[in-house]
Order: C-alpha cells, then structure tokens, then sequence
C-alpha cells in the first residue's frame, strides 16, 4: 500500500499545475455521486468477473493464458520478476470523463519461493508492521481490532517528492479461505482523509470540501496460492481519483496510467521481500 503515495504525488503536482492554468481549481473538488455510482458499478462486474474466473479454475490472472504464453509467464515468476497488467472489466463503465473523474486498474502477481501460506498470511497480515514493511511511503500503521477473520486498519500514506503528500485511511480487510491451498481477501478503504504538513507539530487533516480529490476511493483484492514449492500472491487493486482537465490531458494521462504498474510492482516486491526474510530469520 505504500508505494500508492507515489500516484498520489503525481495527482498532486498535476492538480497543482491545473491551479496555475486556471483551468480547474486544485482545492475543493469532490467526487460527484455520478462517478462514485459507477465506481461501485464498476467493482461490482470486477466482483463478479473474479468470482467466475475462480469458479472455473482461473484462480491467478496467468492461468487464463495460452499454454506457451502461461509457460512463460510462470518462468518468469520463478526467477524473480513481477508481473502486471492493467485491467479494464466493463469499458461501458470506465468512462468518467463526465464525472472528472478516473478509474486506476492493475493486476500484479509474484512468487515466494520456499513459503507456506501459513508464513506468509503471518506477515501479510502483521499490520503494524507495515511502517517497517513498506517504507517510507508507509508512515504509520496500527490494526485497531480484528472480528475473525475481519481485520480493522488504520495507516497512513506518505510520500515527499515533487510535492508532499498524505492521506490518513481506514480499512476493512476481510480473508476467505476458499481450500486447503488457496485464501483470498477484499481491502476496502472506509475512510480517506487528505494530510496536510505530514510530519509536523501542525499535521492536520483537511477538510473534505478543501482537500484536492487525490484518491476519492480505493479496493483491493487479493490471492494467495501455495503451490510449486511456494506461494503465489496477487493483488488487483481498483482506484478512483480526480481526472486533469483537457488542456493539461495529453501530457497527464499517460503519467496517471503508467504510475500505477510502479506502485504495484513495488508492493509485491516488498511483500515478496519481506516474506524471504522472515524466512530467513527462522532459519
């Protein structure tokens, strides 16, 4: 979740530059519920798209290939490498122009050598340790209860680049263990609240008609598999932000699209990473 900030920082630096155009104010925009009504249109079809590709053996996004392709694929994960791609369930649904508003889909999946699922859900779900796990773009992490297999979080993004940037958030993380080999689960953001002077005596957050309409939403799905000597994890994670206005659009939107696989990628590899060394730790 860390490396989320990164888009953030860039939505950041945009809205910024769309203030110094004049062309659309950087403070105060706030989701239309149009837009927020086709969000939730949109995660209810990608809902539904994982819940039949699970229902026909398709449990990692790979698995769907062609046999050379799929081949490939799982090499590549056996020596190291993430793998992304940027979904798009219901075209139909993902037009939110209208709405100035965009929606951010990527998939992402790595292999833990040597793992159980066991050893892995014990980091996974190690919450206040994310500060460590995912640093620096993770500044604080806190599990505030857990009801079975309901996890209750509360962390904060961070990130200090172009522009400084954070958001304080809540999840409900709920796991399902679907066999003896295979868990799932749904982080759903309950509450995100933009940050300002992040580190500082003076930290506040704004108030929602004030903040910049960085990150209006955001779920994330996951997959865990144990096979092949190691576990599999995956992560799809479903976004809605603020769109650019058309005058700044052609040099925006192919940064907004593209950030996204580098946060992703960073997340695995740092699941990736912390699993190996808790590992090795117990060796």
């Amino acid at each position: 979740m860390g490396q989320r900030s990164d888009l953030l920082a860039l939505v950041g630096l945009l809205a910024a530059l769309c203030a110094s155009l004049g062309s659309q104010s950087a403070a105060g925009l706030a989701p239309a519920k149009a837009a927020l009504a086709a969000y939730d249109r949109y995660l209810a079809a990608s809902e539904t798209r994982m819940k039949a590709e699970t229902a026909r053996g398709v449990f990692l996004y790979v698995d769907a290939l062609p046999v050379h392709d799929r081949a490939r694929a799982y090499a590549r994960l056996h020596r190291g490498e993430v793998l992304l791609k940027q979904m798009d369930t219901a075209g139909d649904e993902r037009n939110f122009e209208a709405q100035q508003s965009l929606v951010h889909d990527w998939i992402g999946l790595v292999f833990i050598p040597g793992a159980t699922l066991a050893q892995t859900m014990a980091v996974v779900q190690d919450y206040n340790n994310y500060q460590t796990i995912y640093k620096p773009g993770m500044r604080h992490s806190r599990l505030i209860g857990r009801d079975g297999d309901l996890f209750h979080v509360s962390l904060q993004l961070y990130r200090k680049a172009f522009v400084t940037v954070a958001f304080d958030a809540r999840f409900d993380i709920e796991y399902q263990r679907l066999g003896p080999q295979q868990i799932v689960s749904h982080a759903r953001a309950t509450r995100l609240a933009e940050v300002a002077d992040a580190g500082h005596a003076n930290e506040h957050e704004i108030a929602p008609d004030q903040a910049h309409g960085l990150l209006w939403a955001l779920n994330d799905y996951w997959h865990f598999e144990q096979k092949d000597g190691g576990v599999y994890v995956q992560l799809e994670t479903v976004e809605l932000s603020r769109s650019v206005p058309p005058v700044v659009a052609w040099l925006a939107n192919p940064l907004i699209e593209s950030v996204p696989r580098g946060i992703l990628s960073g997340l695995l590899a740092s699941t990736r990473k912390a699993c190996l060394d808790a590992a090795r730790k117990k060796m």
